[in-house]
């Protein structure tokens, strides 16, 4: 058996599945638990586990965890605005970043300068490679991401500046997990009786971070892995937080996750990065949750390089709940545009757009036994 096969094995899925049933009967009451990020969310519904966790009595709920939807729409139209009004400039980023709607339109339908182009990108590595390869050229890397892709993506700037590549800026839109769920939290419009906190992330900032959430506001958490099983298992931790009385931070993802983090990687970021507010899609501005170049690197930056100014507004489109959504608030089907208007060939927000975006993800699975 691969090692990821005991972690789908209907036999073991079967006898988690009782086992939270059980200890939710136990309890005498229904739990609505928040899966913070977007891979836990395509697993629950890609395996079927969310309509027999509602039968045991867990409702599931979406939360801020997919990077390409948390990011507001300035971010978008700052990048159509560099790709549409200057020229000889190469524009490299994910392919998720390209369908996402604004009232510009997206990149992907965005008409490039006279010698620009917009290039798909894998890795924060190719972007360097572009600007090697066409020196008579800017390359402006749109780089969106949590921790999970922070360290690769500010190793790119720190390799930039220490060779000199001088045509090579980063628009950065960096977030960091734990502060929107004190937002989620403080706001009180979302019933939440624990989180599933996301295990690559935490790969990256250890179990500490997550604690204010246990110690202030008396809600447990566990964090888990992205296989079937993993995401029982953080349930049922935090079921037996529940039955303790003893809320806290679980770490039930050990093969990956280690208490104190990657502390390479966390030295890396905190040498080329810097905290700084930052505006989250349907959260606004929450303080010390993005993470900007240091001063040391504004050759890198693109808002420095090019002058952008980058403010909030009011820029989704007419009728799309997407931050209603990622608040938790908000389930993707009673959206009145969800599978109408709004549908993967035209999407009317990032929900609808990203791997593991919420909406995309529950019309994708809606129909699956």
């Amino acid at each position: 058996m691969l090692k990821t096969d005991r972690y789908r094995d209907k036999t073991t899925i079967g006898a988690l599945l009782r086992r939270i049933d059980d200890k939710r009967r136990d309890l005498g009451s229904s739990f609505r638990i928040m899966e913070v990020c977007g891979t836990h969310t395509m697993t629950i519904h890609r395996s079927g586990l969310q309509p027999m966790l509602l039968d045991a009595g867990i409702e599931m709920i979406s939360g801020p965890g997919c990077p390409v939807c948390i990011t507001p729409a300035e971010f978008h139209e700052a990048a159509i605005s560099l790709l549409s009004g200057r020229e000889g400039l190469i524009l490299a980023t994910f392919g998720d970043m390209t369908r996402v709607p604004t009232r510009l339109g997206s990149l992907r339908r965005t008409v490039p300068a006279r010698d620009s182009v917009m290039e798909i990108i894998y890795s924060p590595d190719e972007t360097l490679a572009l600007a090697r390869r066409y020196p008579d050229k800017d390359v402006v890397f749109f780089g969106v991401g949590f921790e999970t892709t922070i360290p690769a993506i500010a190793m790119t700037a720190k390799t930039a500046h220490d060779q000199k590549v001088r045509n090579f800026s980063i628009l950065s839109a960096l977030w960091v997990i734990p502060p929107p769920l004190r937002a989620i939290l403080e706001s009180g419009e979302a019933n939440i009786s624990g989180f599933l906190y996301p295990g690559h992330v935490s790969a990256i900032i250890g179990v500490k971070p997550y604690a204010f959430v246990a110690r202030e506001f008396g809600i447990p958490g566990a964090i888990a892995g992205f296989e079937p099983a993993d995401i029982l298992l953080g349930i049922i931790s935090i079921l037996d937080q529940i039955q303790a009385g003893e809320p806290g931070v679980a770490n039930v993802y050990a093969r990956a996750v280690r208490p104190e983090g990657n502390r390479v990687a966390l030295s890396l970021m905190d040498s080329v990065l810097k905290p700084t507010d930052a505006c989250w899609r349907g959260l606004g501005v929450i303080p010390a949750s993005g993470l900007a170049l240091r001063d040391r690197y504004d050759r890198q930056n693109a808002e420095v390089e090019f002058d952008l100014k980058i403010e909030p507004r009011p820029s989704d489109l007419p009728g799309c709940r997407c931050g209603e959504v990622l608040r938790g608030i908000l389930a993707p089907p009673d959206c009145p545009l969800f599978g109408k208007a709004c549908s993967p060939e035209s999407p009317q927000g990032p929900c609808m757009v990203s791997f593991e975006g919420a909406c995309l993800v529950h019309l994708r699975y809606r129909m699956r036994p």
